[in-house]
């Protein structure tokens, strides 16, 4: 009879209350924490996570010494512009060529030979680095093949990650390969800034080798990954087959577009060896090169409710306008906090456009197409960077270093709203949409 008393009846509602309380908050806490899931199922995306989380960490180094070395050896903003002007056409070129090798051939094998490559270029950015009057000619030489490596790689890279993982955890492993890549950005900018200052720049160059061999050692290990059932071998008219696939899906050309206006616009990276004079030097280049990947990370670590999302076309262009607007904002920026700040608020914006983005494109793309519509999509997000580079280096030596940035952000964001209003299917684009219709 006890439990019939009104103090009885209380306690148990206040339990009950307690209890759903307790399971809300648990279950907020797990939409604003990453999914660990694809790590713990799947050995090779294991495999991979690990081997290019130290191959991201190595490569973020020698991203900020050779824009550093250039800067020292001409001193001109120009110049560093133009290191992205002679990676653009091997990108440009080899991008489309990478796409066909991965729907061709075996991608896990793919990623090991431009490793090697890889290594290669950094041992000869070292050499480069140990002569009395290093070559501004090699420089940009290793640059451009740096780049060509890179766009064979990516295609087989990215068109790995579905064949890893299953459709529904593409967005969790989505957001541990930004948090790998992220980790290598902050990390990777930092150590090159003491290791500049304090060491010198063969040693930046000769720990992008040491990674890659990790890398290598982590790949090596993976089980093969072949070309689905019926692959043909490379050619021109498979590339247009995968040109004509994407032109016909307007949520794909959206995301393509999208992104190279936000980097073409906003994509102040060559400017800032200029921006870190002016604000204290070498250690201050590594802490704005990290900022943008310390938002990233942040905004990954915390990417769990991004997988309740499934209109994805709107969120990508949300946060390329909020990518365009921190721009702006660190363009007027007159202290390094500031400017770290909106860096990293920046950051976390291209953080989540890009989880987007690998949504879109790992989960409504076919397997046998997926090489090479990585190719174009490799073109989007590398060729915007590139050119963005060049603008903006082009932009500073006439008008200054401010009015570069701040009208590169400015036309982002007008650039982000008329796209988004000239492809209604890309605004419209819901997954659980798509989901069904592909069921039927």
């Amino acid at each position: 009879m006890s439990d019939q008393r009104p103090g009885g009846a209380v306690e148990e509602s206040l339990e009950e209350a307690a209890a759903a309380a307790g399971l809300r908050w648990k279950r907020a806490l797990g939409m604003a924490t990453v999914d660990l899931g694809p790590l713990r199922r799947h050995r090779d995306f294991r495999l991979l996570w690990v081997g290019q989380l130290v191959s991201m960490l190595g490569h973020s180094v020698t991203e900020v010494a050779v824009p550093f070395q250039m800067y020292h050896l001409t001193h001109s903003v120009l110049m560093v512009g133009l290191i992205s002007g002679v990676e653009l056409l091997p990108m440009l070129v080899l991008g489309l060529a990478g796409g066909l090798l991965a729907d061709a051939r075996d991608r896990r094998w793919m990623v090991v030979v431009t490793e090697v490559g890889f290594a290669l270029v950094s041992l000869g950015l070292m050499a480069n680095t140990l002569q009395r009057q290093p070559s501004v000619a090699l420089l940009f030489i290793l640059s451009a093949a740096g780049a060509g490596i890179f766009a064979i790689q990516r295609p087989s890279l990215d068109s790995l990650l579905p064949r890893l993982v299953s459709a529904d955890e593409i967005p969790a492993a989505s957001a541990l390969h930004s948090i790998r890549g992220t980790f290598g950005m902050i990390a990777g900018p930092a150590l090159a800034g003491v290791m500049i200052a304090a060491i010198g720049l063969p040693y930046a160059y000769g720990v992008d080798v040491v990674c890659l061999a990790v890398s290598l050692g982590a790949m090596w290990f993976m089980r093969a990954v072949p070309p689905a059932a019926g692959a043909e071998a490379p050619s021109v008219g498979r590339l247009i087959e995968g040109f004509r696939y994407a032109w016909s899906r307007q949520e794909l050309v959206g995301t393509y577009l999208v992104d190279i206006a936000a980097m073409l616009f906003g994509m102040p990276l060559a400017l800032f060896p200029a921006i870190a004079d002016r604000l204290g030097g070498a250690s201050v280049l590594g802490l704005l090169y990290a900022a943008p990947a310390v938002g990233a990370l942040v905004l990954s670590l915390t990417s769990g409710w991004t997988s309740r999302v499934h209109r994805h076309g709107v969120g990508l262009a949300f946060a390329a306008g909020a990518w365009g607007l921190a721009i702006i904002a660190f363009g007027f920026a007159s202290s390094v906090p500031l400017a770290l700040l909106f860096l990293a608020l920046a950051g976390g914006a291209d953080m989540l456009s890009g989880l987007f983005r690998q949504a879109i494109w790992g989960q409504t793309i076919p397997d046998h197409l997926r090489g090479r519509l990585a190719g174009i999509e490799f073109l989007s997000y590398t060729s915007g960077p590139a050119l963005g580079g060049v603008e903006s280096g082009v932009a500073a030596a006439v008008f200054g270093v401010q009015f570069s940035v701040v009208s590169g952000g400015v036309l982002c964001v007008i650039a982000v709203v008329l796209l988004t209003a000239l492809l209604p299917r890309f605004r419209r684009y819901d997954y659980q949409v798509f989901k069904a219709a592909a069921q039927v």
